[in-house]
């Protein structure tokens, strides 16, 4: 079995278990882009997935305007369909928030963090066979959670007895993916996705890191995000 194996069918059992979990208020609509959107993730895993990778990033759950439309962890319209070459048909998940559309890559939105990480890899490597050669990009957590407004509610926001079997089954997630792909970088984007890998005892010798999230609500990242993150990386050793 290759690795895009591995890592389609351990996303298979991710997508079943978080599909039998539910959410009370205040969240009105769950989206799980698997579901939905799995053609795009699936050729996503089996293009960008085989060998194994000496660096993981790891961003926290799917943006409205990102993987929500795309399938793809990060996946702002224009980088992940030019750049990364997917373009496979996305649905329309079961109930549909009205301020939250799924028009897949005919969506106009523009997601900013997307735009930001993957356009500063496409700048530093060229091609994504020069960067997918020994990285890969993965979302901890893959529902997207909104509340009856449209605002989106991260999984660290929700209530301890909700956090708790959605942690569990995506930190054994995490864990399949590390053992697939083998990486000796574990890089957290924000806060939240490094916590959450240290949270979690099998990972083995993995060394852990992070680098500031590319969110435009975080003003450091408004102040030149690729080059703060370009220094953490160097800081790290990882570059």
């Amino acid at each position: 079995m290759t690795t895009s194996d591995s890592l389609i069918r351990a996303a298979k059992a991710l997508r079943g278990q978080c599909d039998r979990l539910t959410f009370a208020l205040p969240v009105t609509h769950v989206y799980n882009p698997l579901d939905y959107a799995w053609k795009s993730h699936e050729q996503y895993l089996r293009k960008w997935g085989s060998g194994h990778k000496r660096v993981i990033f790891m961003g926290m759950n799917p943006g409205p305007w990102g993987m929500a439309q795309t399938g793809v962890p990060f996946g702002e319209v224009a980088l992940a369909r030019d750049w990364l070459g997917i373009d496979a048909a996305v649905k329309k998940p079961p109930l549909e928030h009205p301020k939250r559309p799924i028009e897949g890559f005919a969506c106009k939105r523009s997601e900013v963090s997307g735009r930001r990480l993957w356009g500063y890899f496409s700048d530093r490597f060229g091609t994504a066979d020069h960067f997918f050669a020994d990285h890969f990009v993965v979302n901890y957590c893959p529902l997207v959670f909104m509340e009856d407004s449209g605002r989106n509610r991260t999984p660290d926001k929700l209530p301890q007895h909700e956090q708790e079997p959605l942690l569990d089954i995506c930190n054994t997630h995490l864990e399949k993916i590390v053992r697939v792909l083998e990486p000796e970088w574990l890089i957290g984007v924000g806060a939240f996705a490094r916590t959450r890998c240290e949270s979690i005892e099998g990972l083995g010798a993995v060394r852990i890191g992070q680098i500031l999230h590319p969110s435009p609500a975080s003003p450091a990242a408004n102040r030149g995000w690729a080059d703060a993150a370009e220094k953490q990386l160097l800081d790290l050793g990882v570059w």
